[in-house]
This record gives C-alpha cells, sequence and structure tokens, in this order.
C-alpha cells in the first residue's frame, strides 16, 4: 500500500547540471563530524537499517541505508563519511517526495581508494548510528505510502507561573535554544552579505533547521509546563458545591448508542502482522486460541478475509471469495469456531473505501467487476479517473491504488451490508475493524453497524499530527477533535484508533518529555482525553510497524508505554509481534494485562494525573491503580497519594515504570 518512489545514481565527483548533481554537492560540502555520544542508539530505535557488502561491486564497498526519506538525515550520513576520511565514488539517492521507507545505496572507499576493511564496519555502522539519532525533528508517519503534510500553526503566547525548579530549567533550556538559533541566522546573514558559496550556506540552513526544532521543543516544554502548575492551581482554590437531591438533579446526558468499542472491558489483540500472509495463519492463530484467552484478551482482529490482489488482504477483489494467503474459508471457520470456544470474539477487517477489478472494461481500464458483486464502472466514484469512474463525486479521501467505491449509492450500500451479514451470520465474525475510513462517510458505517448489529465496530483514520520546523506540536487537539467529529459521524456506533496518542505517547518516551501526556485542560492527550469509550489505545500496527515500519514505536521503550496503555481508560490494542517477538516484553504485557483485569481498569476508568514533566509522568486511576513511566523516581507513598488506602503495594515494574495497587 506504500507509493513508489524514484532513485538515481549521482556520481559525487562528476560534472554537469540538474537537481541531483547540485543536491550530492550540497551534501558533501557539509562539514562537521558526527556529534559524540556515549552510546548509540540501535537499528530498531531509528527505524533505520545500516547495512555494508564487499562482494556486489569490483571497486567500492556498498553501503545500504533503509529507511526514512529525509534530505537531512542523508546530510547526516556524508558528514560522517567525510570525518571518517570516507570517499564517496556514487550514490544511488533517493529523490520521491514522501517520508515512507526508502533505500539509499552508497559505493564508497577509503582514503587509499580501497574498500573498507570488514573491520572497520562496526564502528562506522556505531558512528552513522550517533550521528542519525541526533536528530532533533521528530519522528512523521508515511500514511498508506504518502508524505505526512506539516502543520505550520504556531504556538500561542504564554502567561503564568510555574513550578519554580522544572520551570526554572525549561526556561533555562528556551533560552539557550533561542541563542542558539539567533547565532545561526546571524552567520548567515553574514554569509549572504558575503557572497559565500551556495553549498556553505546550505550547511548553514541545515544546522539552523536543527536549532530551530531544538527551540521548538523547548516551547512545547514551557507550554505543557505552565499547562500542568494552571491546573494545579485551579484544582487547589476549587470550592466543594452543595449536593442536590436526587430528584433535583439534572437528566443524564446520553452522548451516543451503538457497539463502539464493545463492552467497555474489552482487550484487543491484533492477530497478525504485514508478513502474516506468508504462512497457514488461520491454522496458527487457533493453535494459540487457548493462550490468548488465558492471558486475559477479550477479542481478536483478523486480517482482511477476501480475495485480494496484494497478499495481504487491503486491495480486495472478490468480497464473497475467502480463499487468501491466510488460508481457506474452511480454516478461517474453523479458527473463528476455536476462538468462540475460548470466549472470544472475532474482528473482521473491512476494506470497503476500495475494491479491486477483474476485467478492463470498454474503455479498457479496469472496472468491470466479478464475482457475485459484478459491479460495473458506475460503483466508481467519478473522481476516480485512473479507473473511469461514472459513479458520484468523492468528497472523501483518495485512494489512488484502486478504484474508490461510490458509497452514496443505495444499492452499492445494499450490497454491502448483505456481504457483512453473511460475515457476521454464517461466517461467524463478531465485530468489525473499518479500514481507511477517511476515505467514505461516517454515516455509512453507521448504516452498515446497523444493518449488521455487531459486537464491536471501530476505524482507522490515519491522519496526520501537527508539526512546526519539524517538531511535534504540543497542542494536537485539533488532531483527536478530527477523529472525534469522524466517531460522531457514525453516530458514536463506531470508536476510532487513537492515532493522536500514539504520536505523542511516543515523542514522550523516546525523547523523555513526558510533559507532552497531559493537555490544557489536565485531561490525558489524544482522544482517550475526550472520549475515552471511544478511543482505542495502540502503539504499533501492520502499517507503523511490522516490515513496513511507516511511523515505528521505540522499542526499548515498549514496556513502558504498554504500562501506560494497560493500566488507562479506553480500548488497548496489543500487537501481535509485540506478544510473540520478545520474551521479555511479552512477560511485562502479561503482568499488565493481569493488573488491568485484576482491578477491573476498563474505558471510562478514571485517570487522575499526578506528574507530568520532563522525565515523569504519574497517574491514578478509579483510585485504586497508581502507575510511573520515565527515568525519575515516584512512588504514591513518597508523593503522599491518599484514597483512603492502608498501603499501596508494588505489582510489577520494568525499565523506567511501575505500577501499585492500593491496599484498603
Amino acid at each position: 500500500m506504500g507509493a513508489s518512489h524514484s532513485t538515481h545514481a549521482a556520481p559525487f565527483a562528476s560534472q554537469g547540471s540538474g537537481s541531483s548533481l547540485r543536491r550530492s554537492r550540497r551534501m558533501v560540502a557539509l562539514s562537521a563530524a558526527a556529534p559524540a555520544a556515549p552510546e548509540a542508539p540501535t537499528e530498531e530505535e531509528l527505524g533505520i537499517t545500516v547495512e555494508f557488502d564487499n562482494d556486489s561491486d569490483p571497486q567500492c564497498t556498498v553501503m545500504q541505508l533503509f529507511g526514512r526519506n529525509d534530505t537531512v538525515l542523508l546530510a547526516q550520513v556524508t558528514n560522517v563519511l567525510m570525518a571518517a576520511g570516507i570517499s564517496v565514488s556514487s550514490a544511488n539517492i533517493n529523490t520521491g517526495s514522501g517520508e515512507g521507507p526508502v533505500r539509499d545505496v552508497f559505493r564508497v572507499t577509503d582514503g587509499e581508494g580501497k574498500k573498507l576493511a570488514p573491520e572497520a564496519w562496526p564502528g562506522l555502522k556505531q558512528q552513522l548510528l550517533v550521528a542519525l539519532g541526533g536528530s532533533t525533528r521528530s519522528s512523521k508517519p508515511s500514511i498508506f505510502g504518502m508524505a505526512a503534510e506539516a502543520d505550520t500553526s504556531t504556538f500561542s503566547a504564554l502567561a503564568s507561573a510555574g513550578d519554580p525548579d522544572a520551570l526554572e530549567a525549561a526556561a533555562s533550556d528556551m533560552a539557550a535554544a533561542a541563542a542558539a538559533l539567533v547565532s545561526v541566522e546571524r552567520a548567515m546573514l553574514a554569509l549572504g552579505q558575503d557572497g559565500a558559496d551556495a553549498a556553505l550556506l546550505a550547511a548553514k540552513q541545515a544546522e539552523r533547521s536543527e536549532a530551530a526544532s531544538l527551540l521548538e521543543r523547548r516551547l512545547a516544554a514551557i507550554e505543557a509546563l505552565l499547562t500542568a502548575r494552571r491546573q494545579v492551581a485551579v484544582a487547589a482554590v476549587e470550592t466543594v458545591e452543595p449536593s442536590l437531591p436526587d430528584f433535583m438533579q439534572p437528566p443524564p446526558t446520553v452522548r451516543t448508542s451503538g457497539p463502539a468499542a464493545g463492552n467497555g472491558y474489552e482487550i484487543i489483540l491484533q492477530g497478525f502482522n504485514w508478513e502474516s500472509s506468508k504462512e497457514p495463519w488461520y491454522k496458527k492463530l487457533a493453535s494459540q486460541a487457548s493462550e490468548i484467552a488465558e492471558a486475559g484478551f477479550t477479542a481478536v482482529w483478523f486480517p482482511p478475509a477476501s480475495d485480494s490482489v496484494s497478499p495481504q488482504g487491503y486491495l480486495p477483489r472478490d468480497l464473497y471469495d475467502l480463499n487468501s494467503k491466510f488460508g481457506t474459508e474452511a480454516e478461517l471457520r474453523d479458527a473463528i469456531a476455536v476462538f468462540h470456544e475460548q470466549g472470544l470474539k472475532v474482528v473482521a477487517d473491512i476494506v470497503i473505501n476500495h475494491r479491486c477489478a477483474h476485467y478492463q472494461g470498454d474503455d479498457g481500464k479496469w472496472n468491470k467487476f466479478g464475482g457475485r458483486l459484478a459491479w460495473d464502472k458506475s460503483a466508481i466514484c467519478s473522481n476516480n479517473p485512473a479507473f473511469g469512474g461514472s459513479g458520484g463525486m468523492k468528497s472523501a479521501e483518495d485512494y489512488p491504488a484502486a478504484p474508490n467505491i461510490d458509497h452514496s449509492q443505495e444499492r452499492i450500500r445494499k450490497d454491502i451490508a448483505e456481504w457483512m451479514r453473511w460475515l457476521r451470520n454464517s461466517i461467524g465474525f463478531d465485530g468489525w475493524r473499518f479500514d481507511y475510513v477517511k476515505g467514505y462517510d461516517g454515516r455509512w458505517v453507521r448504516e452498515y453497524v446497523d444493518s449488521t448489529v455487531p459486537e464491536m465496530a471501530f476505524g482507522e483514520y490515519w491522519d496526520t499530527c501537527s508539526y512546526t520546523d519539524g517538531v511535534l506540536n504540543y497542542n494536537q487537539d485539533a488532531h483527536r477533535q478530527r477523529t472525534v467529529d469522524w466517531c460522531d459521524a457514525t453516530g458514536g456506533t463506531a470508536a476510532a484508533f487513537d492515532f493522536t496518542l500514539k504520536g505523542i505517547l511516543q515523542e514522550a518516551v523516546g525523547r523523555r518529555e513526558y510533559w507532552r501526556l497531559i493537555d490544557s485542560q489536565g485531561r490525558p492527550p489524544g482522544v482517550l482525553g475526550l472520549w475515552p469509550s471511544r478511543a482505542v489505545t495502540f502503539l504499533e500496527n501492520h502499517d507503523t510497524g511490522s516490515t513496513l515500519n511507516h511511523w515505528p514505536f521505540p522499542w526499548k521503550h515498549l514496556p513502558e508505554a504498554y504500562c501506560y496503555l494497560l493500566t488507562h481508560c479506553g480500548t488497548p490494542c496489543v500487537f501481535y509481534d509485540h506478544l510473540y517477538t520478545d520474551e521479555s516484553l511479552r512477560t511485562h504485557i502479561l503482568e499488565l494485562l493481569r493488573i488491568r483485569k485484576k482491578y477491573g481498569i476498563h474505558a471510562k476508568s478514571e485517570v487522575s494525573i499526578r506528574k507530568a514533566y520532563g522525565e515523569l509522568y504519574a497517574a491514578v486511576i478509579d483510585k485504586k491503580v497508581a502507575m510511573k513511566i520515565g527515568p525519575a523516581d515516584w512512588s504514591p507513598t513518597t508523593d503522599k497519594v491518599d484514597v483512603g488506602q492502608k498501603s499501596w503495594k508494588l505489582q510489577h515494574s520494568g525499565f523506567q515504570f511501575a505500577v501499585w495497587a492500593a491496599e484498603f
């Protein structure tokens, strides 16, 4: 589901013109050695792989860099190579727009024009990882292979006092960052006046970008600290309102109805990754059903079941043909039956924004469908020109890889609803996960939910967070509101994955910016803080992680992030890879699941945030469970948390996290 990127070979020493050569010259001109650091981040943490090869080229060592498409990243690579005295003979450099995973190939030699000795590879690799891990820019997602657009909104004015120690440190950091940016900009002005070489100016521009990003981080930290202090001040002066008799109380407001994320106590396992189609997956899942149930999960999200052009199932063709790369229809039915025997719900992945055609129509375009739903081009949106659609105009986001289905037509909706009722009543699915819901109106989701009566329904509304100068903004209210608006459009019948929380949480733990975990009203960030019963919280899925790595969560921080997810409100969804590829991580997840189940934490649990600053986040949930994440020390006992308990007992702990329970 990724967009293609173009590459070209660019000899660094050659003469000529064109954007590729100018780009190469700018990169080579960027001086300054890689910044020193006591320890290099891992490839998994950066989402970048570095490989060396002395066999595929007769004269050079081939160095391949697989990761995000980022000009600054490539400049940092060149800086390291130059500082190490390594010559770049040529490079195959990505020039496509977007920031999805790309492969850049460098052909390099040592100072004597020879191949690099294999024993030199580990040291060079470490230098590269240190340099690449030093950027102050945020990790941004590549959504369905398309570039994430940067939001250029600025921070609002700040005016309030704060906690003396934390505020003083943050103010000092901000002043230093501002001074650094001013220094770079003055140097750029001086170079411009002196008629400096364009390559040197480009180097300074890269330096300015990093300085501007750092200043944005410091500004965001100040904003968050002041927000937290305002909330504490408000709480300190709150007065107790006189209580009214029951008969005088206003009637309760009911926001919506519908299955949404289930009964409030659901815990979902995403039961596949991007590579699952390479083995008989239904059989494998069935063999794991009992241990999944024993772990405490209540529902398992299955991969798309229909016949598909792509093996992963996200380019469906014949919706009624359930013989896929994951297994046969019979194996699917058997797996669902096994999960039902264990008391688990099975959620189908519903891909109905688009559908691939079986044949070319009279116009030579792929718009003639086969199978039981033998639609023609009239089923395709008319502003989907690559497929010659003659249906209605689509106002929602286009998906360019396949014909976009026109849901505004009653006959199309009737066909889809009938197919989903067949999945529900004949095949045995209990709920729906709607793929790519930005592509069609939420009102149609409500119609499909109402006509099929599932036990759960939730959608993938993957929208871009807001960034300034490459840094994730502190205020993501507009981002989460768009997800909430989509849930509203479904009449509240569907919940949604909390992409806002994912973006904020991975930035908080990866950058030691735990101040991000409180919003401007003192609530949790993301959809979680606005409508927790409609928030499906997660850290990773088949798109963001797995082998696609469109927006990976830093691996070493997964345990503390699961501590947050599994102790907070919302409906948590655990990724298959996290449960089955790392025994230590699996142990932490199982313990945290046990705590969630034992103390009855649910989608609407009360979260009282105690601390949220640079190196610490701490909260109390339902006046029963206390937790902390981050490197700073904290416990509910030392913080004098009083919920009427006799004592606080540690339940589980690990790298930068701990959970306690109140004993009454």
